[in-house]
């Protein structure tokens, strides 16, 4: 870059640090925030700009990145004592990329534009190790004008950006959407593999074969070997695929829908963070299924360290 820009990446969790640190790479100045002290010491040792307050953070810059884990945490950092609106100038690009509800992407975008600040409803896609490597996916929406000005910041963080329309809450509804199938295929994958050993079939010809055929999806190709090989590192944990189903499960209530596939697997998931698994990986909810499997026709209470058999180890610290 021949001019070096400032931003404020607000959260630094698993996406929010893979995408400051990709930004100090272009050559961005950037100002983390984060509520974790230990985090914002290891921020200040890769040269970024550590603070312990959106507001802190937005009055040096003008563009900021949200990257927290839900909307309550959204509209605290935001619109809260020491949120970024006390402290922004007039003018100042909102980039959106939590994963919310699209009902409230759309209000704080409102409630923003309304102070006078430019915004982007610009959820991601990818996970920490994309994240890291600047090669996340952006759903975006929002003027033309917002994008050409957050142009430079999505070339450091992304792959690919995908211009969903002028509308803040758009691209929120799609990644709801995506999140919807992804975990859907991931509870499915969990239970075609659960059946599988448990009726006498090798979990590795199986792999082979449906990956290439009808029944094969993102989710059962990569969560899929991750369950073989017992990786119950979160690419995505547990707690955060309730939140996503919970989203969706909340908006199609409002619209009046149905959705059964969403309510069994929001609730498959629900039980399994009920259960102590919510920071492990996804494909996790196996081990739930396992259990459920060997207390069939059982009046006996079964302990955890005699469930989970089939994928009990737990290669996630």
């Amino acid at each position: 870059m021949t001019q070096i820009s400032e931003i404020a990446v607000i959260g630094l969790g698993a996406i929010g640090w893979g995408a400051a640190l990709s930004l100090l790479e272009e050559g961005f100045i950037v100002y983390g925030v984060d509520k974790n002290s230990e985090k914002l010491e290891r921020f200040a040792e890769q040269k970024g700009e550590a603070c312990t307050t959106a507001a802190e953070a937005v009055k040096n810059v003008k563009i900021a990145a949200v990257y927290v884990v839900d909307d309550a945490q959204t509209e605290e950092v935001l619109f809260g004592e020491t949120g970024a609106l006390t402290t922004a100038s007039e003018g100042t690009l909102f980039i959106l990329s939590s994963t919310i509800p699209p009902s409230s992407a759309t209000q704080f975008s409102e409630r923003l534009i309304e102070a006078g600040m430019l915004v982007l409803d610009a959820p991601v896609s990818g996970g920490p190790a994309l994240a890291l490597r600047g090669e996340l996916a952006v759903l975006v929406s929002g003027s033309t004008a917002a994008l050409e000005i957050a142009d430079p910041v999505f070339h450091a963080i992304s792959s690919r950006v995908h211009h969903i329309g002028e509308e803040p809450g758009q691209a929120s509804k799609i990644k709801m959407l995506n999140q919807m199938l992804t975990d859907i295929h991931v509870a499915a994958t969990a239970e075609a593999m659960t059946l599988a050993t448990e009726i006498g079939v090798d979990l590795g010809t199986m792999y082979k074969v449906i990956n290439n055929s009808t029944g094969s999806s993102w989710a059962f190709d990569v969560r899929g070997e991750k369950l073989i090989r017992k990786d119950f590192k979160p690419r995505a944990p547990i707690n955060n695929v309730t939140k996503d189903l919970g989203i969706a499960e909340r908006e199609a209530n409002k619209a009046g829908l149905n959705l059964p596939l969403t309510s069994a697997a929001y609730q498959l998931f629900t039980r399994a963070s009920e259960n102590g698994l919510g920071q492990e990986d996804g494909i996790a909810v196996a081990k739930l299924l396992t259990d459920s499997a060997e207390t069939v026709d059982s009046e006996e209470p079964q302990s955890k360290e005699s469930s989970w058999s089939l994928f009990s180890k737990n290669t996630s610290k």
